[in-house]
């Protein structure tokens, strides 16, 4: 089998995995179905666990002046900073000081949670449902001023009739909060109550990413379910292949029952979620309100009788997606799901791995671009026996090709017979016919599992190579960077900065490395055109997954011309072979 055709119609096949098949695949394959909840008087407390939406503002106001008008609590940690709203009881100003909004050494910090009325608000809150227990207008005691790792804070709320409510808030050092949601009732009755979380936000995300899921995402019965998008919430119906694959959603509010797990929304890079305590059967949902949209849960009703308290935990991821951070929540919570936040998608085992190694490379060499050149070396290091074989089956192949002419021949009018005589012939010379393809197609995986981890890694984001690469999270800019206006005037494809089009020049290169002609003009034309057709196509990726591929082409370019000279007879088999007339 031709090694340029192997090459390239592996390429190609990688290509059309990772943003088609893929895209599809991951959000649009069936998930286990969760329970549809049915119970009236569920649906109404989970109405009722989000408090109403806020009003649509005509004009936006600034952050600084909402953040006037209420008594609040202040968050001061190593991570973040930012307050707690006692109007409700709502953690509603947000911002992630390890990282900011672009480049500039004076760029604002990332903004997570911003007040109602401003222009991107989202905030995360917690009550109860039932009769007299404490809304969002509620305006709640506190027993301090500052809420950090060291010094926890309790909120108080008596509603006059008997009942204490109380959220005691404490903080670590990155991004996890604890809530414990507290009833003590010194009335003479008893009184059932349900206790909810919630998270919400009024505009989708604006960071869209095709190689995995952003928007509304939860975890039910230990299933993370990817199939919503704001749209669905909007009241849009899914799309056809979602509902070609069976998606469990539906347009407008989703629902579903659930013992523990965890429920809110994804960025790229970040994460706003609420978890309830992991033995609680709740009911989870995503919803519109108004002009924000919900995301939250709400547990069954508990009595609580005269002179009991009740109380139960739970928590509020609100930060940045470290995979290892993540990973050791998952421990501590015993939540395995919460790992799954970042959406690997079916590749998890090879991504997990590959992202381990760069990451470790990076703490060692302080340069992610250094750390994904070495870790291209070490990929196709261990890629070099399937190549190895590959090439050897060729030459094997090449080899036995007058045997298999004589054959064709002479069994040309008995198709049956034929292929009796060449798989003895295959089997006399030792030869796997699937040895020269079989290899390209296990490394599909591995080149998209790559792809993965470029693509939606935090850690690379804001990662500066060398030279005119500041941020290799971001496609290689146009002319070294000078012109800002003309990257973004220009089209994603054509916006070509060097690194793509030295992808092109590479592919170019591998196929004049390997001098072997098609005898189908039209095969001829495919891949004449494929390296520019994938320099524009890789124009608008991040500028780390081009550099992947540069220096894995420029390796290839190598390892073929060592190979070639391990087995002289595929060039001197490709001079005999004429080329056939235009």
């Amino acid at each position: 089998m031709d090694n340029r055709r192997n090459m390239f119609l592996a390429f190609g096949l990688s290509m059309l995995v990772v943003l088609g098949w893929t895209y599809m695949s991951e959000r649009y394959f069936p998930q286990p179905k969760a329970p549809v909840v049915t119970q009236a008087q569920q649906q109404a407390a989970i109405a009722a666990s989000m408090p109403g939406g806020s009003t649509a503002v005509t004009k936006p106001r600034a952050i600084a002046d909402v953040l006037k008008e209420q008594p609040r609590i202040a968050i001061d940690t190593p991570t973040l900073k930012g307050s707690i709203n006692l109007k409700g009881a709502v953690i509603d100003d947000l911002v992630l000081s390890d990282y900011h909004q672009d480049l500039a050494k004076t760029s604002p910090a990332v903004v997570l949670y911003a007040p109602t009325g401003t222009a991107e608000s989202a905030l995360a809150g917690f009550g109860w449902a039932g009769a007299g227990v404490p809304s969002a207008d509620t305006v709640w005691q506190a027993d301090g001023k500052n809420l950090t790792p060291e010094t926890p804070v309790t909120l108080h709320w008596d509603n006059g009739a008997g009942q204490l409510f109380s959220l005691k808030l404490s903080v670590d050092k990155n991004y996890l909060f604890t809530v414990q949601q507290s009833v003590s009732n010194h009335g003479a009755a008893s009184v059932s109550l349900a206790n909810y979380a919630y998270v919400s936000r009024n505009t989708p995300s604006l960071d869209h990413s095709s190689s995995a899921h952003v928007g509304p995402v939860g975890a039910f019965n230990g299933t993370v379910n990817y199939d919503l998008d704001y749209t669905i919430l909007d009241g849009q119906e899914p799309g056809f292949f979602a509902k070609l694959f069976g998606t469990t959603a539906k347009a407008g509010e989703n629902n579903f029952a659930s013992k523990g797990g965890w429920v809110g929304f994804g960025d790229k890079y970040w994460l706003s979620a609420v978890i309830p305590a992991q033995d609680a059967q709740l009911n989870a949902g995503f919803r519109k309100s108004g002009a924000d949209y919900r995301a939250g849960y709400v547990s069954a009703a508990t009595p609580i009788g005269a002179g009991q308290t009740v109380s139960t935990t739970a928590h509020v991821f609100a930060g940045a997606k470290q995979v290892n951070l993540l990973d050791d929540y998952a421990d501590a919570l015993k939540l395995p799901s919460l790992g799954k936040a970042i959406d690997w998608g079916w590749f998890a085992i090879i991504c997990k791995p590959l992202f381990e190694l760069i990451h470790k490379l990076f703490t060692f060499t302080g340069n992610f671009g250094v750390a994904i050149i070495l870790t291209t070396f070490i990929i196709r290091g261990m890629m070099f026996p399937i190549a190895q074989k590959q090439f050897a089956s060729m030459a094997n192949m090449r080899v036995v090709q007058p045997k298999m002419k004589a054959l064709q021949e002479r069994f040309k009018d008995d198709k049956m017979q034929l292929q009796q005589e060449t798989m003895k012939l295959y089997k006399e010379e030792k030869i796997n016919p699937a040895a020269g393809c079989l290899p390209i197609f296990l490394q599909i995986p591995v080149f998209f599992a790559l792809y993965k981890v470029l693509s939606i890694s935090l850690e690379m984001r804001h990662q500066p190579f060398a030279g005119w690469l500041h941020d290799l999270s971001a496609p290689d800019p146009v002319l070294f960077g000078l012109f800002p206006s003309l990257q973004t005037a220009l089209p994603g494809f054509l916006a070509l900065g060097i690194l793509p089009i030295l992808l092109g020049i590479s592919m170019w290169l591998m196929q004049k490395a390997n001098p072997t002609p098609m005898a189908d003009p039209t095969q001829q034309q495919m891949m004449a055109i494929m390296p520019w057709m994938m320099m524009f196509f890789f124009a608008p990726l991040a500028a780390g997954l081009q550099l992947y591929y540069v220096v894995s082409n420029s390796i290839t370019i190598l390892q073929q011309q060592w190979f070639f000279r391990q087995h002289p007879i595929l060039k001197q088999q490709a001079a005999a072979t004429p080329l056939p007339a235009k």
